[in-house]
């Protein structure tokens, strides 16, 4: 199932906006106010994890709840994220080259992919928007940010 039928299927309308360069994020942010969404849910892109400080203080100062993929942004202030453990992403990593250091070949090794997902919820971001974290919601995050 992609977004768009998930969005369908809880019955919310997802609207996308993109952007391509740095430049491009105000406008895009404008356009999310301009069109009365409620929320925004960042995805993994090189543009985005680049622009952390930027898209961090454009959430912040249009006061749009934003869920991030990675939870750097969260860290550096952000509401929420769910996404991958970066921690379980570099051990696999240290699992591959130790492999290969024994002689493994890295063409003989197989693809993985990360099977550890975390939420991160920062309250006190919660706090500034207004919004109040639900404690079932806050039960099942990986970590609070008081």
């Amino acid at each position: 199932m992609n977004l768009q039928e998930a969005a369908r299927a809880l019955g919310l309308d997802l609207q996308l906006a993109k952007a391509s360069e740095p430049n491009d994020l105000g406008e895009v942010f404008k356009g999310i106010v301009d069109r009365q969404i409620s929320a925004l849910l960042v995805g993994a892109d090189p543009l985005f994890g680049s622009s952390v400080e930027q898209i961090l203080a454009l959430a912040a100062r249009y006061r749009i709840p934003t869920v991030y993929y990675r939870r750097e942004f969260v860290d550096a202030g952000g509401l929420m994220s769910y996404g991958t453990s970066a921690y379980d992403a570099w051990r696999q990593v240290g699992n591959y080259v130790g492999r290969i250091l024994k002689g493994a070949k890295p063409g003989d090794l197989p693809v993985m992919q990360s099977t550890k997902f975390e939420l991160v919820i920062n309250l006190k971001a919660a706090r500034a928007l207004g919004i109040e974290v639900p404690p079932k919601l806050s039960a099942r995050a990986d970590e609070v940010i008081e």
